[in-house]
């Protein structure tokens, strides 16, 4: 007799190429009591995956794994619905009065920046339109000069109570 068509499906088989169809064939042809010498060797292998296969765990198998464990009877978990406050449902209500809001701040504040631009005259960049505050240069050479003499009297003052203030803390 000639076996080439199971070697084919055993080749076929050790390269994960077969359906469940051909691993049917397999089973069914190992499972005969004449089988031939060169393929004995693969008869134990599917005589055990036929047999782990009918193998299944017995009706009272929850009631002995509980029973080890300490556990008398399942315990069963109650589900309770979540209570959802007034403040919880009114929130996306909050949340959109909160966004009106602040988009109404950014309009008011651009509206009013514009309006305050447009009312103040701009910027004057010609220098002929420039006018002096002073009717006569000597004038405003004698107010620069009291407002630095001033500056130096103060400055100097300063400086002189500060250096006190490191020469007495130099001698401790």
């Amino acid at each position: 007799m000639d076996y080439k068509y199971i070697e084919q499906l055993l080749e076929r088989y050790w390269v994960a190429e077969t359906t469940e169809k051909e691993e049917s064939i397999l089973r069914a042809f190992f499972s005969q009591p004449d089988v031939p010498a060169h393929l004995l060797q693969y008869k134990d292998l599917f005589s055990y995956e036929q047999s782990q296969a009918e193998i299944s765990l017995s009706d009272d198998f929850d009631e002995k794994i509980l029973q080890k464990i300490g556990a008398t009877e399942p315990q069963t978990i109650v589900v309770r619905a979540k209570r959802e406050s007034i403040f919880r449902s009114l929130r996306p209500l909050y949340e959109a009065a909160a966004a009106i809001a602040i988009v109404a701040m950014v309009g008011y504040s651009a509206s009013s920046y514009l309006n305050k631009q447009h009312s103040q005259s701009p910027w004057d960049y010609n220098p002929a339109s420039y006018q002096d505050s002073y009717q006569s240069a000597q004038q405003s050479y004698k107010v620069v000069q009291d407002g630095l003499e001033m500056f130096q009297k103060t400055a100097s003052a300063d400086s002189t109570k500060q250096n006190n203030n490191l020469n007495s803390a130099h001698e401790e």
